[in-house]
Parts: C-alpha cells; sequence; structure tokens
C-alpha cells in the first residue's frame, strides 16, 4: 500500500463530530439477531485494539446460553443483558500471560496492582474498540458496570481461572429507543495542558448545572453522592471486589 494512501483519513473532522454526536447509551434493542458477518468484523477489530507489552490482558466472554445471560442479568440487576442481541462480560484476564509463561519456563512475578492496572487497560481498549465498531456499522450499545454487584457470583457461574476479574458487561444491537444525548462536562475540566488544572468554584458551579439534566431532579450532586459519597454504591462494592481479588491471586 502506498504510505500515502495507509494514512489517508476516512473521516473529516466534521464528520467525525457528526458521527461522534450519534452515540447513545441504548438498553432496549429490536428483537434482531447482529449478522454473522457484521459480528466477525466486530470482533475482529476489538482484537486489534492496542495492548500493553503485547500481552492482551483481556478476555471477552461472549454470554449465549439463556439461562445463564438471565442468571447474569438478574445478579447484576441489569435486564439488557438477557434480552440484548449480544452481550459479553469484558475480563481482565492475567490467567493466560501466566500460562504461558510456565508452558515457556518462566516463573511468574507478583504484581497484583501492576497486573490490575494493565489488566484493567487492555479489557477498556478492547471493549471500547468493540463498541466503537458495532456503532460504525450502525448498532448501539450499553458498558454494564453492574457486574459488580455480584462479582463473585458472576465469576463463578462464567468459570473464571485465578487471576481473571470481570471488569463490566457490554451489551450490543439496533436500538428500539433514541435516548436523548448526554451532557459532558466543559473541555476545560477534562483536557489539561501541560499541567493539571483545579476547577474553581464558579466552574465546579457550572460544571454541576450542566451536567444536571441528566438527573430525574436536576440535582447531579446528589447523583453523584448516591455513587461516591459514604454509603454509597462505590464503598458496597469496594469490600467484595477487594475479597474476590484476594481469592483470585490479585491481592497482597
Amino acid at each position: 500500500m502506498n504510505p500515502e494512501q495507509s494514512t489517508r483519513p476516512f473521516l473529516t473532522a466534521e464528520q467525525l463530530r457528526a458521527f461522534t454526536d450519534q452515540h447513545r447509551t441504548v438498553r432496549i434493542y429490536q428483537d434482531t439477531p447482529i449478522p454473522g458477518e457484521d459480528l466477525e468484523a466486530i470482533l475482529y477489530a476489538a482484537r486489534r485494539a492496542p495492548t500493553d507489552a503485547t500481552a492482551q490482558l483481556y478476555s471477552l466472554i461472549r454470554l449465549v446460553d439463556k439461562n445463564l445471560r438471565e442468571q447474569v442479568a438478574e445478579l447484576s440487576g441489569n435486564p439488557h443483558l438477557a434480552g440484548a442481541p449480544e452481550a459479553f462480560i469484558v475480563c481482565g484476564d492475567l490467567w493466560r500471560v501466566a500460562r504461558l509463561l510456565a508452558h515457556t519456563g518462566h516463573p511468574v512475578g507478583h504484581y497484583p496492582h501492576a497486573g490490575i492496572h494493565f489488566a484493567i487497560g487492555d479489557a477498556v481498549l478492547a471493549g471500547q474498540t468493540l463498541l466503537l465498531s458495532a456503532e460504525l456499522l450502525g448498532y448501539q450499545g450499553c458498558w454494564v458496570g453492574g457486574v459488580l454487584n455480584a462479582v463473585s457470583e458472576i465469576s463463578a457461574l462464567l468459570e473464571l481461572p485465578e487471576r481473571v476479574f470481570p471488569f463490566a458487561g457490554l451489551t450490543l444491537g439496533r436500538p428500539a429507543e433514541q435516548p436523548t444525548q448526554r451532557p459532558r462536562l466543559a473541555p476545560e475540566l477534562l483536557i489539561h495542558q501541560d499541567r493539571y488544572h483545579k476547577p474553581t468554584p464558579e466552574e465546579l458551579d457550572w460544571a454541576l448545572s450542566e451536567m444536571a439534566p441528566i438527573s430525574r431532579r436536576g440535582d447531579w450532586g446528589r447523583t453523584l453522592a448516591r455513587y461516591f459519597a459514604p454509603g454509597g454504591t462505590m464503598e458496597q462494592r469496594d469490600g467484595p471486589l477487594e475479597s474476590f481479588l484476594r481469592a483470585q491471586g490479585l491481592g497482597r
């Protein structure tokens, strides 16, 4: 291939903005399967995602069995994991690299924190590449963080070996709903130049106002508190997750 051809843009900046603005988080899907050719292309793209040290520290568990789907959906509190045309559990996977090391006569080092760090990175890169590729073909999807609501139980159902952990679920399909586009924070709060910019009180007030529509009550601060304040969802998930990771050989 001519080098100029390989670097030729697929989209203009304007087209990229237009495509990005079509993104929606969709949980209600048409009852039509994703054709095998499309699914194969989507999974091919996912496998070509960037990866740390070429190790590919992730696995995608495609949920096909109806009963298994329903159990995972119930445990996670996300019914669309049962009803979507395609559903996956995106996992960080440090087991396979350990097996490869052992197979070639090398011992496995002890690096639980660095391992989790890079395995999550690989899992997110593969999962988001999968979702973006699906969107390019006209599908929509949804990341599902609720797998942490029952991380041990879901891992047992999926028979995950030691050193493998679920990061999130991911559903795909043709949308049967048209959710509104959700707001995002201002670029100044997300994209920093040279040094971290600590927001002023005025910028924080603006952020709360800008994100207010995401909440039914128009109070984004209250929404954040439900997850991140004392007694919130994150605290409830943290202890079981720490115990699970220790049991998987990923703790000290």
